[in-house]
């Protein structure tokens, strides 16, 4: 694995980490942006998975975004367009050719490419050669109530982060289980969760996660405007992931055309950081296959 640090148009500066082939070339080099919440430790066990999977060729690049990791905090005015420059400069840095994102990094990697596309958008990047997601976080058609963002960013600012989590879990329905279960009671589960790793870590990146959170699910955007995405891009999801990850990516599929849709067999929406081995060959197979 190689670190490397980027600065930033805005001051600010990325942390990188390559897995794989030091000297892959762009067409043998994949982008992933991670979810929310995570860090790019946490896509370790992925990145290095998926490089292997790859072949001795290939090299997988992963960064934190603002606020997480090594990476600086998110910036006064972040919003989607941080992020989406924040893809262009990681794409024009490791010349990767491919891009790949998993949950909310799904839905950085989908507005930057439609950005990087549309001639009405100020931004500018490389359009990848091949683009994929899986379980993108993304609000289309309104599809997404978030009247309760307001009170889960009152929550972190108080410090409230167990009924932050709660209400995370409630609004977004990541469980269907979970989703059901009273506030009260659902805060009270979680503060259990307070000294795992896992637990310590979401606590940690609650403040960024409103940030990136409002930015990409706060402006719903029409399912129509992302029918200029290349015509291969490949949505992928979970057979166990919440219902509104599958119907995303569904909605997403049939309105680019030539766009291509899989579920992944036994797949729920952690096993892209868990290296979940079956949805480790979908996505290999996807970026491997020869043009048609």
């Amino acid at each position: 694995m190689e670190e490397s640090n980027l600065e930033t148009v805005d001051g600010g500066h990325l942390a990188l980490y390559s897995y794989g082939n030091a000297r892959a070339t762009g067409e043998q080099r994949i982008l992933v942006v991670g979810g929310a919440f995570l860090t790019a430790l946490i896509y370790r066990p992925f990145a290095a998975a998926l490089s292997s999977r790859l072949g001795d060729a290939w090299a997988v690049d992963v960064y934190d975004r603002r606020g997480r990791g090594n990476s600086s905090e998110q910036p006064p005015d972040y919003c989607m367009d941080t992020e989406v420059s924040d893809v262009a400069l990681m794409l024009e840095h490791t010349g990767a050719r491919n891009l790949f994102g998993h949950s909310l990094g799904g839905a950085v990697v989908l507005n930057a490419v439609r950005s990087f596309i549309d001639p009405q958008e100020t931004a500018t990047g490389p359009v990848p050669k091949r683009l994929a997601v899986y379980d993108p976080a993304i609000n289309l058609d309104t599809a997404i109530d978030t009247k309760w963002l307001k009170a889960f960013s009152d929550d972190v600012a108080a410090g409230r982060n167990s009924r932050a989590l709660a209400r995370l879990e409630r609004g977004m329905k990541f469980s269907a289980t979970l989703s059901r279960v009273p506030e009260p009671i659902l805060a009270a589960l979680l503060a259990g969760t307070s000294r795992t790793k896992t637990g310590k870590l979401a606590r940690t990146l609650l403040p960024s996660g409103v940030g990136e959170l409002q930015a990409a699910l706060e402006e719903s955007r029409p399912a129509n405007s992302f029918a200029i995405l290349p015509k291969n891009t490949h949505f992928m999801a979970g057979s166990k992931s919440a219902a509104y990850f599958r119907s995303t990516a569904l909605k997403l599929h049939e309105v680019v055309p030539g766009s291509t849709y899989l579920e992944t067999p036994k797949g729920i929406h952690g096993s892209v950081p868990a290296a979940f081995g079956t949805l480790l060959d979908d996505i290999g197979d996807y970026f491997t296959q020869s043009e048609s």
